[in-house]
């Protein structure tokens, strides 16, 4: 028990470079975590959750191995994500890697209480489980999701107050969206008439295919955004 207790569920670990965010283009050692209660109907990570996807074993490994992984890698900082990475103990991981000289990115919906000291946060909010208050100013950056048309002005009107010219606020069309031009009208829109700090997003990675490079990496399994599923 006591092992398992100082362990983390990993779903993946692997090599790329950040698609997304300040950080585009630079090389990232990702550790992705299992295990998510938000649920978007449009996950691209569902392996990490979702039943129809969720493989049999779920390895885990104790934060001073991924911390070593990392290392080893050569990457310049590890991204820590999901699923939802803060529904688990991240000070332990968070500790490991700051010992081994690698700053630490954490990408997190902000719904759950962040427990581990990180360099960066990306914080993208869902709607199925608004950020917490407190998690608002820890955020170095926002990325918000545009599913249609409205999404962008939503997010203003609930956590607009949080945003700044100091702190970037990304517009990713949501995945299964990404060539949809109300869609992408709605981001350009934007940042032409706000300005800063609104800044169009995209997954830059999955252009490249980046991720696949590593074998260690999984093959996405994404939901497409059907509230059919009632997922």
């Amino acid at each position: 028990m006591g092992e398992r207790l100082n362990t983390l569920p990993v779903h993946e670990r692997f090599h790329s470079w950040q698609g997304e965010g300040m950080h585009l283009g630079r090389s990232a050692y990702f550790i992705r975590l299992f295990g998510c209660p938000v649920h978007c109907p449009w996950c691209d990570s569902a392996g990490t959750w979702h039943p129809d996807y969720v493989p049999k074993n779920v390895d885990r490994f104790t934060p001073e191995a991924l911390a070593d992984a990392a290392l080893e890698s050569g990457a310049k900082f590890a991204v820590v994500t999901g699923g939802e990475p803060a529904i688990h103990d991240l000070s332990g991981l968070a500790a490991a890697l700051k010992e081994r000289g690698i700053a630490r990115h954490l990408e997190t919906s902000g719904g759950f209480a962040i427990r581990g000291d990180f360099d960066w946060i990306t914080l993208s909010p869902k709607w199925q489980k608004l950020p917490l208050m407190d998690n608002l100013p820890l955020a170095s950056e926002f990325k918000l999701i545009v599913e249609n048309g409205e999404s962008i002005d939503k997010w203003i009107s609930t956590i607009g107050s949080s945003f700044s010219e100091a702190r970037p606020v990304w517009l990713h069309p949501e995945w299964s969206q990404h060539e949809n031009a109300e869609v992408l009208e709605s981001i350009t829109r934007c940042v032409k008439e706000r300005g800063d700090p609104f800044r169009a997003g995209y997954q830059m990675h999955k252009l490249y295919r980046a991720d696949l490079l590593d074998p260690n990496s999984r093959a996405s399994a994404p939901l497409g955004g059907d509230e059919a599923k009632g997922h």
